[in-house]
C-alpha cells in the first residue's frame, strides 16, 4: 500500500470583485487565468489561476462574498527565492493597490505582508538556511543591501536558544 502523503495544491477564497481580483493576482504574481466560468455544483462564478505549467490552478477565486463581509483568510503566501524578488513583489503589489505593507524577518524567512485590494492578508517570503521557532518576526528593512540582510538575521538567529539550520530541523522532522 502507498504511504499516505497528501500534499497542499492549491487555495480557494470567496471575493467581490472576481475581474480585479483575478488582475491583481496575475499582475503582481504573474499568474494567468487557466479557466472561468459558472460552477456546475456550487452557486458561483470561479476563475483558477496558475504561475505554474504543470498546475491548472494554485489559486481559485470565487464570487459569493458577501459584501459587507471582512476578509476571514489568514493568509496567502508565495514563495520567492531571492531577496530582491521581495522588494519586486512589494513594488509590484504597491502600484496595484496593495495596503498595510510590512516586512518582517522570521529567522527561517523573509517576508512582507499586505491587505490585497480585498483586505486578504498576502504574504511574499523566501526561505532561510537557518530555523528558530515560531512565531518569531523582527522588522525586515527592504532598503538595507543583501549582506546587511543575511547577517543580520543569521545574527538573529544564532542569538535565539532554538536555533538549528534548516539540515538539522528536517532530521528532527523526519523523525516526528
Amino acid at each position: 500500500m502507498p504511504e499516505y502523503t497528501p500534499a497542499l495544491s492549491h487555495f480557494g477564497v470567496f471575493v467581490h470583485d472576481l475581474d480585479l481580483m483575478s488582475k491583481f493576482y496575475c499582475d503582481v504574481f504573474g499568474m494567468v487565468v487557466t479557466d472561468s466560468g459558472e460552477g456546475q455544483t456550487m452557486p458561483f462564478t470561479i476563475a483558477f489561476l496558475s504561475g505554474n505549467p504543470t498546475q491548472h490552478h494554485q489559486l481559485a477565486l470565487a464570487t459569493g462574498r458577501d459584501p459587507n463581509q471582512p476578509s476571514t483568510v489568514m493568509q496567502i503566501s508565495f514563495k520567492i527565492s531571492e531577496i530582491d524578488n521581495l522588494r519586486e513583489a512589494r513594488q509590484r503589489a504597491l502600484e496595484r493597490g496593495a495596503t498595510q505593507m510590512r516586512g518582517l524577518n522570521h529567522g527561517n524567512a523573509l517576508s512582507i505582508y499586505f491587505a490585497d485590494p480585498e483586505g486578504n492578508t498576502v504574504e511574499v517570503y523566501l526561505d532561510t538556511p537557518w530555523y528558530v521557532a515560531q512565531p518569531h518576526g523582527e522588522p525586515l528593512d527592504l532598503e538595507k543591501d543583501d549582506v546587511e540582510i543575511w547577517s543580520e538575521t543569521e545574527r538573529i538567529c544564532r542569538a535565539d536558544p532554538t536555533f538549528k539550520t534548516v539540515e538539522e530541523w528536517q532530521a528532527d522532522f523526519a523523525k516526528v
